[in-house]
């Protein structure tokens, strides 16, 4: 089955996605982190980012290959390991310009299908993104938006980073900021046709890992019972 987990930045997609993933021995793929490496590639190069025909050449050309382990994950750009580096917050400062690159999109969104297409003899794959629902895999078994209040986002994503790596208002911009440039090319704050939304502002991670545990075991259950009725 494929598991689709969207939504805002801070709202904790990463961590309950590979939970979910880890708990039910599933794939898992982290949409976000393509567009990271394409934005750490590009400033690489020494592009302009604000030239998108020059920075979508560079994602077309850039050789990626990404973890689908939950319990270990790497992302390797042109055979080198980045995935500490794509984390890093120049990457999180600038990582929109990439995403609402249209034509990046084009070459990105192709690959995340078949990174998913992939994993489908292996039981399944819970992706997290901003438009996975909506966009990469309409088919979806299981479609969640994830969301949490701002000052919960933000407390969440200050304790990823560490100590003094950003200031509170750059902390801000990568959640606020983000979010609102993010949004004009995919639509991850309002839940999409089937989607369930679950409010994680005053739930644990375990929590959440364990309402969308369940929530999976139930549209297995539903599917097996519509193959069972078409038979």
């Amino acid at each position: 089955m494929i598991i689709a987990v969207d939504g805002p930045s801070g709202s904790g997609k990463s961590s309950t996605a590979r939970g979910v993933a880890s708990r039910l021995g599933l794939r898992y793929l982290d949409t976000g982190a393509t567009y990271r490496a394409v934005t750490w590639s590009a400033l690489e190069h020494g592009l302009d980012l604000d030239d998108t025909a020059a920075v979508a050449q560079r994602s077309r050309e850039l050789r990626l290959e990404i973890s689908t382990d939950p319990e270990r994950q790497f992302v390797i750009a042109d055979g080198t390991d980045v995935t500490v580096a794509i984390r890093e917050p120049r990457i999180s400062e600038a990582v929109s310009k990439i995403a609402t690159n249209l034509d990046v999109r084009a070459d990105l969104i192709p690959r995340q299908r078949a990174i998913i297409d992939a994993a489908q003899p292996t039981g399944g794959i819970v992706v997290e993104g901003r438009d996975i629902a909506t966009v990469v895999a309409t088919d979806s078994e299981l479609k969640v938006l994830l969301t949490a209040d701002t000052d919960a986002r933000l407390a969440r994503r200050g304790a990823e980073l560490a100590t003094g790596s950003v200031t509170a208002e750059q902390l801000r911009d990568q959640i606020v900021r983000r979010d609102a440039d993010d949004a004009t090319v995919s639509e991850f704050l309002v839940a999409s046709d089937g989607a369930v939304t679950i409010d994680s502002t005053h739930l644990s991670l375990e929590e959440v890992i364990d309402v969308i545990s369940r929530l999976a075991k139930e549209a297995e259950a539903a599917h097996l019972v519509a193959g069972d009725q078409e038979s």
